[in-house]
């Protein structure tokens, strides 16, 4: 019985010891993954990483619309 009892104080002890290193680590991929899409499209408001990619989106989902400013010198 006492090694059972050992066991989860332990469990709980590892359980809090990582979820502190956790939290101190502060890597989350949702939040970077964000933070690269920094081009908003005028049309649809969807998000991309760069004017390249944003200009080729802009030319096949919204051909009929004129190019923005941003992309035309691109």
């Amino acid at each position: 019985m006492a090694r059972g009892h050992q066991k989860i104080q332990s469990q709980q002890k590892n359980k809090e010891k990582m979820d502190k290193l956790k939290k101190a680590s502060g890597h989350d991929q949702k939040k970077a993954a964000l933070a690269g899409l920094k081009f908003v499209c005028t049309a649809c408001k969807a998000q991309m990483p760069d004017p390249k990619t944003y200009k080729q989106h802009f030319e096949n989902k919204h051909p009929k619309l004129d190019l923005p400013d941003e992309l035309k010198e691109i």
